[in-house]
């Protein structure tokens, strides 16, 4: 592996890809790696795929999708914050029949897994929309009931356990056969209550984490930075509290564990597998380089060629506490 150009993209050896392979196995899907564009940060997918190909990628989370159009939260609705980013965007989107007229085809010709992001400010919202989407060729549906920055709907149904389950089994009856997702919440004591709780539902997998509600303040205005006050916290500094989180909901459960969280490079990725993720979610990254997933990518050939690893899934959950 070396360094080239002024941006120190890393170049791998071209021939790396054939003689390693990092797919993975998320219950009974197979991805081609363990990278998944996380939702929110990638809009529907063409955007990134200007910087990036689909080989890059084990799968692609679009933006979330409400049954009607969301103009999102006034700005501003997006502040940097030491070793993060704070957003309030407020789950902006064209609403659920211009994704299936528009998007999803556009996003089903994409050459990777493709999973629908889908919220609601109702239960029933919720399940309209994962009717509409039992028989679209989707790979996967991930329930978002752990939105921080929404007013209305969201954080209530994430931090209940009973509403998880409940909300989770009839989502899951509504999708038919498409695997089923839960986004959880880290703004709880627990989370592994909330991962047990979706287990119970019937949830093939759950995802973990969004992001931290947290707040900056304009010492010379003596306001919050954003306009909706408090937004979610993303990038780096999340990094320890979601591999915590992650190791103990892989603990408590017995699906997949898809985690996410401040993901930054190759050693990163391996951590939360270590910790009990079949796979990850890469957000904050990709804003600030659209081409981060491609060099995490090469990174991870580059380690499994170095170590003499010929399969990724052998991590998952071999993390050892100290006595």
């Amino acid at each position: 592996m070396r360094l080239s150009g002024n941006r120190g993209d890393i170049v791998s050896d071209p021939n790396a890809e054939n003689r390693v392979s990092l797919q993975v196995r998320v219950g009974d899907l197979k991805l081609r790696n363990p990278l998944i564009a996380a939702s929110g940060t990638v809009g529907f997918g063409h955007e990134l795929l200007r910087y990036i190909t689909a080989e890059d990628l084990g799968g692609i989370v679009g933006k979330a999708v409400t049954l009607l159009p969301r103009a999102g939260n006034p700005p501003p609705r997006l502040a940097e914050t030491p070793a993060g980013m704070l957003n309030a965007i407020g789950l902006q989107n064209p609403g659920l029949q211009v994704f299936l007229d528009r998007e999803l085809p556009h996003m089903l010709t994409y050459d990777t897994a493709v999973i629908a992001n889908v919220a609601g400010s109702t239960a029933e919202d919720y399940l309209t929309v994962c009717r509409a989407l039992a028989d679209s060729g989707l790979m996967a549906v991930e329930l978002n009931l752990s939105c921080p920055n929404v007013d209305a709907g969201r954080l209530p149904f994430g931090t209940d356990p009973h509403v998880v389950e409940k909300l989770t089994r009839a989502a899951k009856a509504a999708l038919g056969d498409i695997p089923l997702w839960v986004k959880l919440t880290p703004n709880v004591t627990d989370i592994a209550i909330l991962a047990q709780a979706a287990e119970a539902g019937g949830a093939d997998a759950v995802s973990a984490i969004n992001t931290l509600r947290g707040m900056m303040i304009d010492i010379r205005t003596r306001r919050p930075v954003l306009r909706n006050n408090t937004g979610g916290l993303s990038g780096p500094a999340i990094l320890p509290v979601a591999l915590c989180m992650v190791q103990q909901i892989y603990q408590a459960i017995k699906i997949p564990v898809i985690g996410g969280g401040g993901i930054r490079t190759a050693e990163d990725v391996l951590a939360f597998m270590i910790a009990g993720a079949s796979a990850v979610q890469i957000g904050t990254a990709t804003l600030l380089n659209p081409t981060a997933i491609r060099r995490i990518r090469l990174e991870l050939e580059e380690y499994m060629l170095e170590n003499g690893l010929t399969d990724l899934n052998d991590l998952v959950g071999s993390l050892e506490l100290w006595n």
